[in-house]
This record gives structure tokens, C-alpha cells and sequence, in this order.
């Protein structure tokens, strides 16, 4: 797959998701726990970038964490800024994850292992919740999000060949509909146009799939 022919930040914000904050009360270890033990109906949106890259054939299956740190003061997402010279995604601001190993027993076993491997955070500090709905990239994978708690005091330890930082959002800044921005750019050789998520945070941007992602779990949370 060929790097990005385009700035996503260069392009100008068309409009604002606009939904409200999810209410304070749902962004706790103890309202996420009920609520993925007893999900609710709720639609979500569809994320299929193969129609726009025009990509056939079975996408390669992958998975993310969906960390969900769980500090005194509150739940931050934890999140990677990749190297500038991966294959996929490079540069990108992305979850901890990566493709299922032919070992790996589940979606979820592809996630925990991924984020030791990438970020060095142990299972035992990890309780997972739930998956979301997958998410098809333009890079040809079927991503399955896995959302987890972590428990701190934890290590971190970034794979310098595939994470150039490790970095915290605060949970209830994501969990904003206000905070998401819609940015839409022409795909070159007849692709069409495609609309996208942004979700900047201080240096960082934050949009595509990791973007597309935060926003089923922003429908889930807000249903």
C-alpha cells in the first residue's frame, strides 16, 4: 500500500460532528463495566475504507486495544504515535494493536499480546471489556477493538521500531462529539471522495481509523 498522497491536517475542517459530551457519570471504571456486561441496542456508524481504495479480497484480520487507564482523577485513553517509516500507517497516531499471529487464540489474545509487544504493558494490569465493531482500513485489514481497562502503577516500554512516542488523552475530551471534526479529501485515480474523523489533542492528531474507532465507542458509551 502507498503512503499517504495527502496532509490530513492541511485540509480545512468541513463541519463538527457537534453531538454532547457523554455525561461525566458514564466515564467511570464502574458505569463501563455495567454497561459492556449489559450492552445496550445502539447503532453505529460503518467504516469500510476498502470502497474507496477499491481493495478485493479478504482483508487480513488485526486487532487493537481500546486502553482505558484508570487514574484517581480520572480515565485517559492511552495511545502511540507510530514511526515515520512503517509500511502501514506510518507516522500515524494509532492503538496498540497489529495483525493475528497464526498462535493467537482470539481477537482479543492478538490485542493484549500486541500491546506488550508495542508498548510493554502486561496483561496482568489489563481487564478487558469488550470488542466493538470491526473496522475495515484502506491498508486491507479487518480490525477488531478491544476495549480494556488498565490499572496503574505500570510500565511502559515503546518498540522503538514501531512506536516513536507513547502518550495519554483524557477519556472525556474523545467522548465529545464537539471535539470531532470532519475533514473530507479527494482519493486520486478516479477514487472518489472520502469523508474522515479528526480528533486533534494538543501536538497530536488524532483521525482515520483510530478516529473511526473512538467514535463507535463514543455511540456505544452515549447510548
Amino acid at each position: 500500500m502507498a503512503k499517504l498522497t495527502f496532509d490530513p491536517e492541511a485540509l480545512p475542517v468541513d463541519s463538527l460532528a457537534g453531538e454532547p459530551a457523554v455525561a461525566a457519570e458514564r466515564l467511570s471504571v464502574h458505569w463501563l463495566r455495567e454497561r459492556f456486561a449489559h450492552p445496550p441496542t445502539w447503532i453505529r456508524e460503518e467504516f469500510d475504507e476498502r470502497r474507496m481504495r477499491k481493495l478485493t479480497g479478504e482483508p487480513t484480520p488485526a486487532s487493537v486495544l481500546i486502553p482505558l487507564v484508570a487514574h484517581a482523577d480520572g480515565l485517559t485513553m492511552l495511545l502511540t504515535q507510530r514511526t515515520a517509516h512503517l509500511h502501514d500507517h506510518a507516522g500515524q497516531v494509532s492503538l496498540p494493536g497489529g495483525r493475528v499471529d497464526d498462535t493467537d487464540t482470539s481477537a482479543i489474545e492478538t490485542a493484549l499480546r500486541e500491546t506488550e509487544e508495542e508498548v510493554g504493558v502486561h496483561r496482568r494490569h489489563i481487564e478487558v471489556l469488550g470488542t466493538l465493531p470491526d473496522y475495515f482500513t484502506g491498508t486491507g485489514f479487518r480490525v477488531t477493538p478491544v476495549v480494556a481497562l488498565v490499572q496503574p502503577p505500570f510500565e511502559l516500554r515503546a518498540d522503538p521500531f514501531e512506536v516513536a512516542e507513547i502518550f495519554e488523552v483524557p477519556l472525556a475530551f474523545l467522548m465529545d462529539g464537539r471535539n470531532h471534526q470532519l475533514r473530507t479529501v479527494q482519493i486520486p485515480e478516479g477514487g472518489g471522495r472520502r469523508t474522515f474523523y479528526t480528533m486533534p489533542y494538543e501536538r497530536f492528531f488524532i483521525w482515520g481509523a483510530t478516529a473511526g474507532m473512538l467514535r463507535n465507542l463514543f455511540h456505544f458509551i452515549r447510548a
